[in-house]
Protein backbone atom coordinates (compact mmCIF):
# COMPACT_ATOMS: atom_id res chain seq x y z
CA UNK A 1 0.00 0.00 0.00
CA UNK A 2 1.03 3.81 -0.21
CA UNK A 3 2.56 5.38 2.83
CA UNK A 4 0.06 7.46 4.32
CA UNK A 5 2.49 8.59 7.54
CA UNK A 6 4.64 10.77 7.93
CA UNK A 7 5.99 10.47 11.38
CA UNK A 8 6.91 7.71 13.33
CA UNK A 9 7.35 7.68 17.37
CA UNK A 10 7.28 5.13 20.37
CA UNK A 11 5.52 5.91 23.61
CA UNK A 12 5.44 4.29 26.89
CA UNK A 13 0.94 2.71 27.02
CA UNK A 14 -0.34 0.43 29.34
CA UNK A 15 1.01 -3.36 28.43
CA UNK A 16 4.12 -2.15 26.57
CA UNK A 17 5.34 0.18 24.62
CA UNK A 18 2.80 1.28 21.33
CA UNK A 19 4.05 2.41 18.15
CA UNK A 20 2.56 5.42 16.59
CA UNK A 21 2.02 6.63 13.22
CA UNK A 22 1.49 10.21 12.86
CA UNK A 23 0.54 10.28 16.62
CA UNK A 24 -1.88 7.01 16.28
CA UNK A 25 -0.92 3.62 17.50
CA UNK A 26 -0.53 1.11 14.91
CA UNK A 27 -3.13 -1.59 14.99
CA UNK A 28 -2.73 -5.53 14.13
CA UNK A 29 -4.52 -7.18 11.46
CA UNK A 30 -6.96 -8.34 14.02
CA UNK A 31 -7.31 -4.62 15.51
CA UNK A 32 -5.50 -4.93 18.61
CA UNK A 33 -2.69 -1.58 19.67
CA UNK A 34 0.57 -2.89 18.82
CA UNK A 35 2.47 -2.98 21.98
CA UNK A 36 5.74 -4.36 21.83
CA UNK A 37 6.55 -5.93 25.60
CA UNK A 38 10.12 -3.80 25.43
CA UNK A 39 11.20 0.09 24.65
CA UNK A 40 13.77 -2.19 22.29
CA UNK A 41 12.18 -3.84 20.05
CA UNK A 42 9.12 -1.28 19.64
CA UNK A 43 12.14 1.11 18.77
CA UNK A 44 13.51 -1.86 16.24
CA UNK A 45 9.64 -1.99 15.25
CA UNK A 46 9.78 2.04 14.52
CA UNK A 47 12.91 1.43 12.42
CA UNK A 48 11.16 -0.62 10.02
CA UNK A 49 8.28 1.72 9.68
CA UNK A 50 10.32 4.75 8.91
CA UNK A 51 12.78 2.83 6.80
CA UNK A 52 9.65 2.47 4.24
CA UNK A 53 9.36 4.06 0.89
CA UNK A 54 6.71 5.54 -1.23
CA UNK A 55 5.11 1.90 -0.91
CA UNK A 56 4.45 0.69 2.64
CA UNK A 57 5.93 -3.76 2.50
CA UNK A 58 5.08 -5.28 5.06
CA UNK A 59 7.56 -8.36 3.74
CA UNK A 60 10.55 -6.15 4.85
CA UNK A 61 8.89 -5.60 8.34
CA UNK A 62 9.53 -9.14 10.11
CA UNK A 63 9.74 -7.96 13.39
CA UNK A 64 6.51 -6.09 12.54
CA UNK A 65 5.11 -9.31 11.43
CA UNK A 66 6.46 -11.61 14.64
CA UNK A 67 4.45 -8.68 17.05
CA UNK A 68 1.16 -8.98 14.98
CA UNK A 69 1.40 -12.69 15.17
CA UNK A 70 1.95 -12.83 18.62
CA UNK A 71 -0.90 -10.31 19.70
CA UNK A 72 -3.24 -11.88 17.66
CA UNK A 73 -2.94 -15.25 18.13
CA UNK A 74 -0.53 -16.44 20.43
CA UNK A 75 -2.37 -14.55 23.25
CA UNK A 76 -4.60 -17.16 23.98
CA UNK A 77 -7.08 -19.80 22.50
CA UNK A 78 -7.45 -22.29 19.72
CA UNK A 79 -4.30 -21.33 17.32
CA UNK A 80 -2.32 -20.81 20.19
CA UNK A 81 -2.88 -24.44 21.57
CA UNK A 82 -2.22 -25.47 17.60
CA UNK A 83 1.22 -23.75 17.74
CA UNK A 84 1.97 -25.10 20.52
CA UNK A 85 0.86 -29.09 19.46
CA UNK A 86 3.06 -28.29 16.28
CA UNK A 87 5.89 -27.79 18.20
CA UNK A 88 5.81 -30.68 20.42
CA UNK A 89 4.58 -32.93 16.97
CA UNK A 90 8.45 -31.76 15.98
CA UNK A 91 9.84 -32.69 19.07
CA UNK A 92 8.58 -36.50 18.57
CA UNK A 93 10.62 -37.03 15.60
CA UNK A 94 13.02 -34.51 15.92
CA UNK A 95 16.17 -33.98 13.50
CA UNK A 96 18.59 -34.50 16.22
CA UNK A 97 17.71 -37.57 17.45
CA UNK A 98 18.00 -39.46 13.98
CA UNK A 99 21.42 -40.00 13.59
CA UNK A 100 23.33 -41.78 10.07
CA UNK A 101 25.47 -44.55 10.68
CA UNK A 102 27.36 -43.81 8.08
CA UNK A 103 30.11 -42.04 6.51
CA UNK A 104 32.02 -41.86 9.37
CA UNK A 105 32.62 -38.16 9.51
CA UNK A 106 28.89 -37.18 9.27
CA UNK A 107 28.22 -39.27 12.07
CA UNK A 108 31.04 -37.66 14.38
CA UNK A 109 29.99 -34.37 13.25
CA UNK A 110 26.09 -35.01 14.61
CA UNK A 111 27.27 -36.75 17.68
CA UNK A 112 29.61 -33.59 18.55
CA UNK A 113 26.63 -31.10 17.34
CA UNK A 114 23.69 -32.62 18.38
CA UNK A 115 24.25 -34.43 21.62
CA UNK A 116 25.16 -31.71 23.87
CA UNK A 117 21.88 -30.09 22.61
CA UNK A 118 19.60 -33.25 24.02
CA UNK A 119 21.93 -33.12 27.16
CA UNK A 120 21.10 -29.53 28.02
CA UNK A 121 17.01 -30.52 27.19
CA UNK A 122 17.53 -33.16 29.76
CA UNK A 123 19.50 -30.89 32.32
CA UNK A 124 17.06 -28.18 31.43
CA UNK A 125 13.77 -29.61 31.32
CA UNK A 126 13.99 -33.12 32.49
CA UNK A 127 13.09 -34.13 29.37
CA UNK A 128 15.32 -37.35 27.86
CA UNK A 129 14.65 -37.98 24.24
CA UNK A 130 15.50 -41.12 22.62
CA UNK A 131 18.20 -41.10 19.71
CA UNK A 132 17.89 -43.87 16.48
CA UNK A 133 20.35 -44.80 14.58
CA UNK A 134 18.29 -46.32 11.89
CA UNK A 135 14.92 -44.47 9.89
CA UNK A 136 12.59 -46.06 12.54
CA UNK A 137 11.30 -42.98 14.78
CA UNK A 138 12.66 -43.44 18.16
CA UNK A 139 10.76 -43.84 21.33
CA UNK A 140 10.61 -41.35 23.49
CA UNK A 141 8.93 -41.26 27.24
CA UNK A 142 6.01 -39.70 27.42
CA UNK A 143 7.29 -37.38 30.88
CA UNK A 144 9.46 -36.36 28.27
CA UNK A 145 7.80 -34.99 25.36
CA UNK A 146 5.03 -34.29 28.23
CA UNK A 147 7.99 -31.64 30.19
CA UNK A 148 8.55 -30.08 26.65
CA UNK A 149 4.95 -29.53 26.03
CA UNK A 150 5.14 -27.49 29.96
CA UNK A 151 8.23 -25.64 28.66
CA UNK A 152 6.41 -24.59 25.42
CA UNK A 153 3.39 -23.78 27.46
CA UNK A 154 4.49 -21.69 29.49
CA UNK A 155 6.05 -19.01 27.02
CA UNK A 156 4.61 -15.76 26.44
CA UNK A 157 2.80 -14.72 23.48
CA UNK A 158 5.84 -13.17 21.80
CA UNK A 159 8.41 -15.74 22.89
CA UNK A 160 5.87 -18.41 21.28
CA UNK A 161 5.51 -16.87 18.50
CA UNK A 162 9.30 -16.51 18.12
CA UNK A 163 9.58 -20.14 18.77
CA UNK A 164 7.12 -21.41 16.46
CA UNK A 165 8.59 -19.31 13.63
CA UNK A 166 11.74 -20.84 14.12
CA UNK A 167 10.89 -24.30 15.06
CA UNK A 168 9.76 -24.60 11.47
CA UNK A 169 12.08 -22.49 10.17
CA UNK A 170 15.04 -24.90 11.69
CA UNK A 171 13.18 -27.93 11.37
CA UNK A 172 13.66 -29.08 15.23
CA UNK A 173 11.93 -28.18 18.36
CA UNK A 174 14.93 -29.43 20.28
CA UNK A 175 17.63 -26.11 18.18
CA UNK A 176 14.50 -23.73 18.18
CA UNK A 177 14.12 -24.30 22.27
CA UNK A 178 17.93 -24.48 22.49
CA UNK A 179 18.15 -20.66 20.32
CA UNK A 180 14.87 -18.94 22.89
CA UNK A 181 16.47 -20.08 25.73
CA UNK A 182 20.31 -18.63 24.68
CA UNK A 183 21.64 -21.49 24.41
CA UNK A 184 22.51 -21.42 21.17
CA UNK A 185 22.68 -17.93 18.87
CA UNK A 186 21.45 -17.52 15.51
CA UNK A 187 24.07 -18.70 13.53
CA UNK A 188 24.75 -21.51 15.48
CA UNK A 189 21.14 -22.66 15.46
CA UNK A 190 21.22 -22.60 11.58
CA UNK A 191 24.49 -24.91 11.49
CA UNK A 192 23.10 -27.11 13.73
CA UNK A 193 19.72 -27.64 11.70
CA UNK A 194 21.11 -27.59 8.51
CA UNK A 195 24.79 -30.15 9.17
CA UNK A 196 23.24 -33.08 6.83
CA UNK A 197 23.19 -30.54 4.44
CA UNK A 198 26.25 -28.79 4.21
CA UNK A 199 27.57 -32.13 4.65
CA UNK A 200 26.47 -33.05 0.71
CA UNK A 201 27.26 -29.47 -0.18
CA UNK A 202 31.02 -29.93 0.68
CA UNK A 203 31.09 -33.62 -0.45
CA UNK A 204 29.45 -33.22 -3.61
CA UNK A 205 29.31 -29.28 -4.71
CA UNK A 206 26.03 -26.95 -4.39
CA UNK A 207 23.81 -25.10 -6.45
CA UNK A 208 22.39 -21.70 -6.56
CA UNK A 209 18.73 -22.70 -5.61
CA UNK A 210 19.80 -24.77 -2.49
CA UNK A 211 21.85 -21.82 -1.52
CA UNK A 212 19.32 -19.30 -1.89
CA UNK A 213 17.31 -21.21 0.37
CA UNK A 214 19.45 -21.84 3.22
CA UNK A 215 20.30 -17.91 2.61
CA UNK A 216 16.96 -17.21 3.21
CA UNK A 217 16.58 -19.55 6.32
CA UNK A 218 19.37 -18.34 7.78
CA UNK A 219 17.81 -14.94 7.65
CA UNK A 220 14.69 -15.73 8.98
CA UNK A 221 16.42 -17.36 12.06
CA UNK A 222 18.21 -14.21 12.07
CA UNK A 223 15.74 -11.97 12.45
CA UNK A 224 14.26 -14.53 15.48
CA UNK A 225 16.66 -14.36 17.43
CA UNK A 226 16.83 -10.57 17.45
CA UNK A 227 13.03 -10.71 17.83
CA UNK A 228 14.10 -13.09 21.08
CA UNK A 229 16.74 -10.58 21.92
CA UNK A 230 14.89 -7.11 21.80
CA UNK A 231 11.77 -8.65 23.32
CA UNK A 232 13.77 -9.66 26.20
CA UNK A 233 15.88 -6.37 26.29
Amino acid sequence: MKKFYKTVAVEPREGGHAVLLDGKPIRTPAGKPLAAPTAALAEAIAAEWRGQGERVKPATMPLTQLLNTALDRMAAGRVRDEAIAEICGYAETDLVCFRAPEPPALARRQRETWQPLLDWLAGRHGAALAVSASLAAPRHAPESLARIAAAVGALDAPRLAALHHATGALGSAVIALALAEGRLDADAAFEAAHLDERHQMAEWGEDAEARERLDRIRAEVAVTAEFLRLAAA
